[in-house]
Parts: structure tokens; sequence; C-alpha cells
């Protein structure tokens, strides 16, 4: 009971927070998106290396993400000419040149993780500004709508997978990777995530008609599973149970945000494919 109450109260000011930094104004969003990204990147480094190896690489990779981040941001905050944006290669170009020069060359194949973390991670989380600066203001109301579509659809795979899917002959989703995950959960946030979009767009919050609710729920589901999966076998992989201990009773930075990571990029491509954006 005490560990279900942490997790309720630390998934309660979560929440809470996150909104706060979407809705009020950019600066609490550009710092928002700047602290998760810092713990995502270190934990997703932490897993195959540890605390200490390639440190200095690892650091150098988080700095090139957070100047990515920070340069697209100005962009629109500030009106800062777009050709500065290039400006992101230089530390993303001196995390490779550094490695020429680490001491210990007998697992080099493994630097390209460095790599892998700042296109799975700061990439993404960088491109959001996109989705905030609309129109030459800050809103973050779209960012928003997709948080409650993923949210929901985690609450309704949640609810169906105890219920239903860890029953007796109940199949299981991909039970290398993740064992509790069923196919009954995955239709279960499904719905959830349908009904998050349809009542979004009841409240004039999401912007698009019926259909493009309904399929932009289904994409984003589907692209949230894969991305859990995703960080479930890097986990795996390296024999972890969660990626971090940031959140009280919820485990790490990246075993919150896993499914945003490849669920908010595909929806945004989806709403832009239709100029819905």
């Amino acid at each position: 009971m005490n560990g279900t109450v942490v997790r309720t109260l630390s998934g309660i000011g979560f929440v809470a927070v996150t909104l706060a930094c979407l809705l009020l104004n950019q600066y609490l969003y550009a710092a928002y998106v700047i602290a998760i990204m810092i713990a995502m990147m270190a934990e997703f480094y932490r897993m195959p290396f540890g605390r200490e190896k390639y440190r200095f690489i690892r650091t150098l990779a988080i700095l090139s993400g957070v100047v990515l981040f920070c340069l697209i941001f100005a962009r629109p905050a500030f009106g800062m000419p777009a050709r500065y944006t290039a400006l992101a290669i230089i530390p993303a170009m001196v995390v490779m040149v550094s490695s020429i020069f680490v001491r210990d060359k007998s697992e080099f194949d493994k630097l390209s993780i460095i790599y892998m973390g700042m296109f799975y991670i700061a990439v993404p989380l960088s491109l959001s500004n996109l989705l905030v600066f609309r129109g030459g203001s800050f809103s973050g109301l779209l960012i928003l709508c997709f948080f409650l579509i993923i949210w929901a659809s985690d609450v309704g795979a949640y609810i169906f997978g105890m219920a239903f899917g860890q029953r007796p002959g109940s199949r299981k989703l991909c039970p290398e990777i993740s064992p509790k995950k069923s196919w009954i959960g995955l239709w279960g946030g499904m719905f959830f995530a349908v009904l998050a979009a349809l009542i979004l767009r009841w409240t004039g919050l999401l912007e698009a008609g019926i259909l493009h609710c309904i399929v932009l729920a289904v994409l984003m589901d589907l692209a949230g599973v894969a991305g859990d999966l995703f960080e479930s076998l890097w986990k795996r992989h390296y024999g972890v149970k969660d990626s971090g201990n940031i959140i009280p009773g919820h485990g790490g930075a990246l075993d919150r945000f896993d499914s945003t990571l490849f669920a908010i990029p595909f929806g945004a491509l989806y709403l832009a494919l239709f100029n819905l954006i």
C-alpha cells in the first residue's frame, strides 16, 4: 500500500509539473525539456557503460543535445536567424573527434551507442520546439493534447492488461521483451487513446476532424507501444530493471518518456502531412 501511495503521489506531482511547464510560459517549457533530456540521456548511457566509462564523451553528447535544443528554441523565441541552427553540428563533431583519443579502444564499437542516444533522445525533444511555436507565439496546447492521448493509452493498457491480460492463456504481445504486455492491453490502450482524442476534439483543444482524431490516436498508441518495447529491449539486453529512480515508484525519466519519444514525432508527422499544424 505504501508503494502504491508513493507511486500515486509522485505521478500526480509529475503530471502537475508537466502541465505547468507546458501551459505557463516558454522558459519553463524549455527548462523542463532540457532537464528531461539530460536525465534521459544520462540514464540511456548508464545502461551499457555504468557511471564512469566514456564519461567525458557522454557529457559532450548530452551537451550537444542541449545545444541543439537551445538553437532550435532560439529561432522562434528570440527571432534568431535560421542559419545559426547549423552551429549544433559543432558539439556533435567534437563528440566524434574526441572518440579518436579514447585510451581504451577495446570496445570502440560501443561508442556508436553515444550517437544512438543523441538521435534517439536529443533530436525528437529538440524538434518539439516546432510544435509549441506556431504562428510566432508559444502555445503548449498541442503537445499537451499529445501527452493526454499517451497517458490515456497507458492507463487503458494498464487497466485492461491487469484485468484480462494476465489470465492463463491470454496472448502476450512481445513476451521475449516485455512478458507482462498483452494484446488485450494493447487494444484497451488504443480504445482509451481514441476516447481521449475525441474528448479533446469535443472540448476544442484538438483542432482536427473526427476521423483525423481517431487515426491520430491509433497511430500514437501504436508508436508509443513501439517506443516502450524499444526501451524494454535495451533494458533487457543490459539486465536493467528501471532506467533510473528519479521519479519515486515510477523509475527513471526514460521509463516515463520512452513511449513519448516515438508517439509525439509520429503524431506530429501525421498532422503535418495533412496540413493540420
